[in-house]
């Protein structure tokens, strides 16, 4: 049985902060409303699965849904049930299938680490935005350095005053012996 998960189904919960600034940042997940059907209907199904294969995307934000599953249904985090592949074939997957591998926990809090700076960054700022600007901004991690980075940036150009300046250069020599000299 094959089972779909439409990407995440656990987030923070979109009306609190859910973030224990205390306790080393710790995130507090919830099943999304969205999902809560799946969910029942993924446990289900695991309860009547002889073996359980975790397949999803190959990259932190597949390596996190993939931790989520195996949270929800209590998986042993050292069980040899992740599986991947690049191409949708017979051979990849049935080979995916015969190399499982444990979870890789790096690139799961990799991905918890972006969430949580989400959070931060967006709790904090897109309030602010949107009362000192316009109504209904968000800031993210991204966006609010790139802005900083422009902000910057442009204050350096109009502040920038041109000063004349001079390179100066001499080759110098004498008898056989020459070497370069640079006035600054």
């Amino acid at each position: 049985v094959v089972f779909a998960t439409k990407g995440h189904f656990r987030d923070l919960p979109a009306k609190s902060f859910a973030i224990d600034l205390n306790d080393n940042y710790k995130p507090s997940f919830e099943i999304m409303p969205a999902k809560k059907a799946m969910v029942a209907e993924m446990q289900k199904l695991f309860e009547k699965a002889d073996a359980v294969y975790l397949a999803t995307d190959p990259d932190r934000e597949g390596e996190a849904i993939a931790w989520h599953i195996a949270t929800i249904l209590n998986l042993d985090s050292k069980a040899q049930v992740r599986t991947s592949f690049n191409e949708i074939s017979k051979k990849a997957v049935l080979n995916s299938i015969e190399n499982p591998k444990t979870l890789n926990l790096n690139l799961v809090k990799a991905q918890i680490g972006r969430r949580v700076l989400d959070r931060i960054v967006g709790y904090k700022l897109s309030p602010l935005l949107s009362r000192k600007i316009q109504g209904n901004l968000s800031a993210g991690r991204v966006q609010s350095v790139t802005l900083k980075l422009i902000v910057d940036r442009e204050k350096a150009i109009n502040s920038f005053v041109p000063v004349e300046y001079w390179n100066i250069s001499a080759i110098l020599k004498k008898g056989e012996m020459s070497f370069k000299s640079d006035l600054t």
